[in-house]
């Protein structure tokens, strides 16, 4: 990994900056590696960053990460040309199992019995790392703050929950809460095939570097689909050898496998101070830092717990984010998250430099382009709730339908064999990309005419409508099979005469930007842990949280809503015939099935009524 750009996704997430391109060097940078023991004797391979002519003593500012620790030529070229580096001893650890570090690795390993004292987790692994450079590495100011985006996040919030004392503050940038419910691996119950695929091959082929699985054509959508069952993929390429997709097979449903690594149920104080960072367009984790938020919030008696949102991918924080492919937000959103959130955060905890100004909750407000402060997230002030329902005509309407029209229907044949993509074909691999990360902001007019996608719209609106908070879809539907997947997307069209976007030169005429969305497995309708077949053609009611957004549909845009049952390959195809563990069904389980979406269906916005 020599080249600038295959660095980019180790060093995505090391600080507050990273340049675009390395530039002369004007910071002299010590370079240290060093393997640093735990409780159990295994050692982990660990860099520290040391600034020869930093005014000291200096906190630490430590990531720990299952990607790679950067080599001394990157860290020379880097660091050495970000002005701000040298306020923080900057160390970044590979955890148990990756690279040079010692032990096995064990993907979202969940702490240990409280019973063996000899357990080893990530809780105790930072605290062992922590206990460590505060005793051996010069010029320290005894105080430490953890950080880190995606997996590094979790690995921060896992300090938390028993951080040693010099741990001063902590930012999470998108951290998973829960791999069942809402983040990486499963969507209320479904399977995130092309992500969990890929990115267990990405971290469990070899403990040596960051593999990408060989597909043999060019569009993955056609290969996932010629892989057939899920079963498939164990005979014909990992053969046993991938843990954690041994995992998925061997726990179809919430588990007690599933319910030990959810953070979620560790969370019983605030232990210091935490920082959780959301993008509205995250691919990978837009659910987990906002359920950590909630959850701490419940025992937040300091005021020590704060929630960020802005307009981004996953880890567009730490780069440029003016933009997300054709919608640009009128400034880099990114920098300012770095210059006026991120960096004074930290020298406040670590340096005890200014004062902290920051709200409970600070969100980008998409469509108008503002940052916006709340005392409480979601906000409950000047917020209304509205149901915009989906009505006869394929039409959105904010009066509900009267007796008769709630028995009326839309109905589309979904069928396995030819499911929905869930961006336009053909369909790169997850990894490098560069379509994933953008894939959410991608318009949607690709498959709002196919047979199989319902698609509602309301009129040009008359005035502004901003929704900010939990947008919650409400929607009664019918399957002619025994099981069924529900994808519902909340769409922001804009006017035919839109102009064009200048850098992209995409068509913003009539584009269909998805604000929120979300996926539920109906199997799991009265609950996660024991899945149920769903009576043939019966409407039944389903609650599917789209989660929190700041939002404002603009005078002149439309409000769409598209309800399809396929969203392929990022989600498995469901066989619409109910078996026990869909990794194991056959061929012949998957079937075609006859979808019914009722007009009783609604959107529940949460409107502000204030400008």
């Amino acid at each position: 990994m020599k080249s600038w750009a295959a660095l980019a996704f180790v060093l995505a997430a090391f600080g507050p900056q990273m340049p675009k391109e390395p530039e002369k060097g004007r910071i002299a940078v010590e370079y240290r590696e060093v393997m640093i023991p735990m409780r159990d004797g295994v050692r982990l391979q660990t860099v520290i960053i040391l600034f020869k002519d930093a005014k000291g003593p200096l906190p630490i500012l430590l990531r720990r990460t299952p990607y790679g620790v950067p080599e001394k030529s990157v860290v020379e070229k880097v660091f050495s040309s970000d002005p701000g580096a040298d306020q923080w001893i900057t160390v970044i650890q590979n955890l148990r199992g990756r690279f040079k570090s010692e032990g096995k690795f064990v993907m979202q390993r969940p702490p240990h019995d409280p019973a063996d004292k000899n357990g080893v987790d990530e809780t105790t692994d930072a605290w062992d790392t922590v206990e460590w450079l505060i005793h051996n590495v010069p010029n320290n100011n005894g105080k430490v703050g953890l950080h880190g985006t995606s997996y590094d996040a979790w690995t921060a919030v896992m300090a938390a929950l028993d951080p040693h004392p010099a741990v001063k503050a902590i930012i999470e940038q998108a951290s998973p809460a829960d791999m069942f419910l809402g983040d990486d691996f499963h969507h209320n119950g479904a399977f995130r095939l092309s992500y969990g695929f890929e990115y267990s091959a990405l971290l469990e082929t070899t403990a040596a570097e960051n593999y990408h699985f060989q597909f043999d054509r060019a569009d993955t959508y056609e290969w996932y689909l010629n892989l057939g069952p899920l079963r498939n993929a164990d005979a014909r390429y990992f053969h046993g050898k991938i843990p954690t997709w041994q995992d998925f097979v061997s726990h179809p449903n919430d588990d007690a496998f599933w319910k030990r690594q959810t953070v979620i149920s560790y969370i019983h104080d605030v232990k210091t101070p935490i920082l959780h960072v959301a993008g509205w367009w995250d691919q990978e984790d837009f659910y987990g830092p906002q359920q950590i938020y909630a959850a701490m919030e419940k025992f937040d008696h300091n005021h020590w717990n704060y929630f960020v949102a802005g307009p981004w991918n996953h880890g567009q924080w730490n780069r440029d984010a003016a933009r997300l492919g054709p919608v640009e937000f009128g400034s880099d959103t990114a920098k300012w998250y770095r210059d006026k959130i991120w960096t004074p955060w930290f020298q406040y905890w670590l340096r005890g430099e200014g004062t902290l100004k920051l709200p409970e909750a600070t969100t980008f407000e998409t469509g108008t382009n503002q940052w916006r402060e709340y005392e409480a997230w979601p906000p409950a002030q000047q917020v209304e709730e509205k149901r915009l329902y989906l009505a006869a005509g394929r039409k959105l309407s904010f009066d509900a339908a009267g007796a008769s029209d709630k028995q009326s229907y839309d109905e589309y044949v979904s069928d396995p064999a030819n499911p929905v993509p869930y961006r336009p074909r053909p369909v790169t691999p997850t990894y490098p990309g560069p379509e994933w990360p953008v894939w959410l902001v991608q318009d949607q007019r690709f498959v709002d005419h196919r047979p199989d996608v319902l698609s509602y719209e309301t009129e040009p609106l008359a005035s502004n409508l901003r929704v900010t908070g939990d947008i919650v879809a409400k929607l009664v539907a019918s399957t002619s099979g025994t099981d069924s997947d529900w994808v519902v997307k909340l769409i922001d069209v804009y006017p035919e005469d839109a102009p064009d976007d200048k850098e992209t030169h995409a068509k913003m005429g009539g584009y269909q930007l998805i604000i929120a969305d979300e996926i539920f497995r109906g199997r799991f309708r009265n609950g996660f842990e024991h899945p149920a077949p769903l009576k043939p053609n019966e409407p039944l009611a389903y609650t599917i949280d789209l989660h929190t957004n700041d939002h404002v549909f603009r005078k002149g845009h439309r409000v769409m809503v598209q309800v399809q049952s396929t969203w392929f390959p990022v989600y498995d195809r469901n066989p619409q015939t109910f078996v026990l563990n869909i990794f194991e069904a056959s061929a012949a389980d998957y079937r075609k099935a006859t979808q019914r979406v009722y007009h009783s269906s609604a959107i529940v916005l949460p409107v502000v009524s204030a400008p």
